[in-house]
């Protein structure tokens, strides 16, 4: 009797708890603000009510929502059409998006171990989710059945565009295998999710380790006082005080390779930049990368194509790897003729100083800084007080305003991530709202490498009306020092236009459905149309001012801009069509065993004939674009570059500033990529497809300008 007395209580406290979970879990609910109704400003995150343990609850409510939202498409008994299925796809898992758009900004832009272990948990969790939509035979039957009766329905541009890729996303994810091998495509999504994860922890944490502390003042010698000032800053956030330290961030290394007169120093913070994820500790990437490359082979092979390459280009403007290496190899002869020229006016100088050295890769800046100002007389320290952070953000808006009536009002109080987040409203030339832009934009030990802009919220229509973006800008320029503001490099200034054309094109965003499905190799050209304006001589009148003095900064300085805007083409174009080659070699792989990541980045090397005293842009172990969004398509941003320099050449016909053109591009381009093939959008701007000279011109690469 008294088992079953005891068996009987269990069984009623078991009871008891299944009851108690959706009271324990609608309690929970309560006090996250993921689940409430944002009542901030512009309802934008509560970031200072946000805290780790809100993410979990929130992303699983969230993968439970939109799974059955994609239940109830799928079971209804309406026969499909473009509303009840294509339509109600894209409208399902906002909330799920509204989650994801917060954590993943974070986890970029001020991560943790906390938000790190969250990511991981998540990975699998989220890549399983995506394949149980992907992967619904009754989901897809009825997105088939609309897709076979798209000659008889009546649709827009843009429905027509988003029910052609909705189809063809569910072939491209496996609909069509048997249910053998939709269990390893599940296996393989899984997986390779995890692995990127891994790479990326790896890189930060190398990234974040990989630095010299200099305590000789003497090792100092050649580097500008500003330059020392933010060493000795980043220092004392080390708690190295009295010491000079020098990173890899780009910030920090590439002055130091310029200006630092001590070689083996130059060398060895060198090796910190190009080492990292290199060394075989516990953050290497090499074995890592293997592992990616040959489940990403395997899923392509499954999916029914030759490689992953042949997997991703599909859906680009190149289509085939053939294409990209055809047009990557008539860059590559000009620009390593142009390189090997700059090479032997470096060693020049080596030999005249009677340096008794060949030319390194750990040299190239210094020498080119040399050779720069002896034929130019550019010195970047001369530069940089005419562009301070400030100046240079005020800079973009007057341009802004001048192509496209852009207003922009600072906000203060709105909850941001990390107290040095700016927020601006942007505003249309009446006034009205376009949407919200977040701008983040010095280096921390959270924050990955690099810059990017994002977003926290994507913009569509609901209910007849558009619910405004929010974009996110992240960069890692360089810190305030001695008692000066941020005072930026050109590169860094390029940089700075460069992701603001990101952003003005997630604010510009003008089509009805959420999902965009924009070709990787034309996603770049808002961005780098943009850094086409940055050194005008017009608007740099209008911008680059002495951060002390206020003086516009001088014609001859502008002037010695313009005569070298054309040096050290042949280095930053090889070093960077040499990492897109790499990126395309790993992706044409078909074997069943992946190389040694040292073999197989020398036999590229050596193939290509890239010179000694050149690296790739990125080595495989901390080549991030290759793991991340531009795996087989690093190419991406120089294919970009014959739009975008064909495109400014519209301007330049026109007049830089001219409002009819911008209007145009604003209209044809900024709103619609993504809801319209990306050629038929050009061709709709510019009247004819883009032309190659005028990106050959900005490189110096025509023959009859060698």
């Amino acid at each position: 009797m008294k088992q079953k007395s005891v068996l009987k209580v269990i069984a009623l406290l078991a009871l008891g708890l299944t009851l108690l979970q959706p009271i324990a879990a609608q309690y929970a609910q309560k006090d996250n603000p993921f689940f409430q109704a944002r009542t901030t400003p512009f309802k934008v995150p509560s970031f200072n009510k946000i805290y780790k343990t809100h993410y979990l609850p929130a992303f699983k409510e969230g993968m439970r929502r939109e799974q059955a939202e994609i239940d109830a498409i799928a079971a209804s008994r309406k026969a499909p059409n473009f509303a009840n299925t294509i339509a109600a796809m894209d409208h399902s898992g906002i909330f799920l998006s509204d989650v994801s758009a917060v954590f993943y900004s974070l986890l970029s832009a001020e991560t943790s171990p906390e938000l790190q272990a969250i990511a991981r948990e998540l990975s699998p969790l989220l890549s399983a989710h995506n394949d149980n939509i992907n992967l619904n035979e009754k989901l897809f039957a009825r997105v088939k059945a609309v897709y076979d009766q798209k000659q008889k329905l009546t649709l827009t541009a843009e429905e027509s565009f988003l029910l052609e890729n909705t189809y063809k996303g569910f072939i491209r994810s496996g609909a069509l295998l048997n249910a053998v091998q939709k269990a390893r495509l599940r296996q393989l999504n899984s997986e390779l999710s995890l692995l990127g994860l891994k790479f990326g922890e790896n890189l930060l944490a190398e990234t974040n380790s990989s630095y010299i502390a200099i305590e000789n003042q003497d090792d100092l010698a050649g580097l500008p006082d500003g330059v020392v000032a933010a060493a000795a800053e980043t220092a004392k956030t080390m708690n190295l005080p009295g010491k000079w330290v020098f990173n890899a961030q780009k910030p920090s290394w590439i002055p130091f390779l310029q200006y630092a007169q001590a070689r083996k120093l130059r060398e060895a913070l060198y090796a910190c930049y190009f080492m990292r994820g290199d060394r075989d500790n516990a953050n290497d990437n090499k074995e890592i990368v293997k592992k990616i490359v040959l489940l990403r082979a395997e899923r392509a092979k499954l999916l029914g194509y030759p490689s992953h390459a042949h997997f991703v280009l599909e859906e680009r403007m190149a289509k085939d790897p053939a294409t990209v290496m055809s047009f990557l190899q008539k860059l590559w002869t000009p620009a390593l003729e142009r390189a090997r020229n700059e090479a032997t006016e470096m060693q020049a100088i080596i030999d005249r100083e009677k340096g008794g050295f060949q030319l390194a890769s750990w040299d190239w800046w210094h020498y080119a800084e040399k050779l720069r100002q002896e034929k130019y007389a550019i010195d970047d320290s001369l530069l940089r007080p005419y562009f301070s952070l400030e100046n240079v953000k005020q800079g973009i808006f007057v341009l802004c305003e001048k192509l496209y009536g852009l207003r922009f009002d600072k906000l203060e109080g709105l909850p941001v991530y990390h107290s040095e987040v700016q927020v601006y409203e942007v505003k249309e030339a009446n006034g009205s709202h376009v949407g919200l832009l977040y701008m983040d934009f010095h280096p921390r030990p959270g924050k990955r490498g690099g810059a990017w802009s994002g977003g926290l919220r994507r913009e569509y229509y609901e209910k007849g009306k558009r619910v405004a973006p929010i974009s996110t800008l992240v960069c890692n320029f360089t810190r305030p020092a001695a008692g000066a503001p941020s005072l930026l490099s050109i590169d860094e200034v390029n940089t700075f236009f460069h992701e603001f054309g990101h952003s003005l094109n997630t604010l510009f965003a003008n089509g009805v459905y959420r999902s965009r499905s924009v070709a990787r190799d034309a996603v770049e050209l808002p961005s780098q149309i943009m850094e086409n304006w940055a050194l005008e001589p017009e608007l740099l009148k209008l911008y680059a001012r002495h951060y002390q003095s206020g003086e516009v900064i001088p014609a001859e300085l502008v002037e010695k801009l313009k005569k070298g805007s054309l040096f050290n083409q042949g280095f930053e174009t090889v070093e960077y069509l040499a990492a897109c080659i790499l990126d395309m070699a790993w992706h044409t792989l078909t074997g069943k065993q992946a190389p040694d990541v040292h073999s197989f980045e020398a036999g590229v090397m050596a193939s290509l004939g890239l010179m000694q005293s050149i690296l790739p842009r990125y080595r495989t172990p901390y080549f991030n674009h290759m793991i991340s969004g531009y795996s087989a398509g690093y190419y991406s941003y120089i294919w970009s570059g014959v739009l975008d320099k064909d495109a400014y050449e519209a301007f330049k016909e026109k007049g830089i500033f001219d409002r009819a053109t911008a209007k145009s591009f604003r209209e044809n381009m900024l709103a619609k990529l993504g809801t319209e093939d990306a050629l038929t959008l050009y061709k709709r701007f510019r009247g004819a497809e883009p032309k190659i000279e005028p990106l050959l011109r900005s490189r110096g690469l025509l023959p009859e300008e060698k």
